[in-house]
């Protein structure tokens, strides 16, 4: 492994090969969210949490920059380039930045998105594989976070198609992968098995708390290396609270019911 892709992979992961990695990326696609508006005040708020590594866009990078730590990773993000004034139907992911500019913020890794089984599937695999090869050469680490789309996925089952895109992203060149949970754990597992780097996991829409720490205690038990989250942490009243409590999910395998006791405090 080169140097300079071990080195940033150990600020994104703890030694346990584990990570809380939170996605304040929203911002751009979704639309003014009331929480991201600072974005200094809630990288702050994530760092007191303990989070692992941040996943971010420039701006966010930009105007959060007081706030970093040097125990927190940065991933940033270089795909994307539609919002919610375009049609829905035609979201299609694109390159918007590169790598190298990833070095230049002093990021810790890239982050782009394939959207598995839209009728633009292949581009955006090239896409993604001409940023693998860009990564690969600068020795920065690629996460590529999978979605799965279109008829195809009905005929072979969700599981299956996850599958399916999780393969597809190691192929690639992903360093580390992010998809959805797909429980219960051991068949969830059947995935991991079938990565041989990191699988983090994502939150999606806010959701209860409970149903949250029981995605998270279910990926971790089928050998998650962690989440890759975002509402579901920093749309919470107490963002440090609620970063910890992950932590203690992630890092230490506590119960749902640890991590209720301990969020309720």
């Amino acid at each position: 492994m080169q140097t300079g892709r071990a080195l940033r992979l150990k600020r994104i992961f703890k030694k346990d090969g584990k990570a809380v990695i939170v996605a304040i990326d929203h911002a751009l696609i979704a639309g003014n969210m009331p929480p991201l508006a600072k974005p200094a005040q809630l990288i702050a708020a994530l760092v007191k949490g303990g989070a692992d590594a941040l996943l971010l866009t420039r701006g966010m990078i930009r105007h959060g920059l007081p706030a970093f730590s040097r125990q927190c990773g940065v991933i940033y993000r270089i795909s994307g380039g539609f919002t919610l004034l375009t049609d829905p139907a035609a979201f299609k992911e694109r390159i918007i930045s590169a790598p190298e500019e990833a070095l230049r913020l002093g990021a810790d890794g890239v982050a782009v998105t394939i959207k598995f089984g839209h009728e633009l599937e292949g581009q955006f695999m090239e896409q993604a594989s001409r940023v693998a090869d860009s990564c690969a050469a600068w020795g920065l680490p690629l996460l590529i976070e999978v979605m799965v789309r279109g008829a195809m996925v009905e005929k072979w089952g969700q599981l299956e198609a996850l599958k399916i895109a999780a393969r597809g992203a190691v192929e690639l060149g992903a360093d580390l992968v992010k998809i959805q949970y797909q429980g219960p754990p051991e068949k969830f597992a059947e995935l991991i098995e079938l990565c041989p780097v990191p699988v983090v996991v994502l939150g999606g829409e806010k959701a209860p708390v409970k149903e949250v720490f029981e995605l998270v205690r279910g990926a971790v038990a089928a050998g998650a290396a962690g989440v890759a989250m975002g509402r579901n942490i920093w749309g919470h009243t107490d963002v440090p609270r609620m970063t910890r409590t992950l932590a203690g999910l992630v890092h230490n395998r506590w119960s749902e019911e640890k991590a209720l006791e301990y969020l309720e405090q």
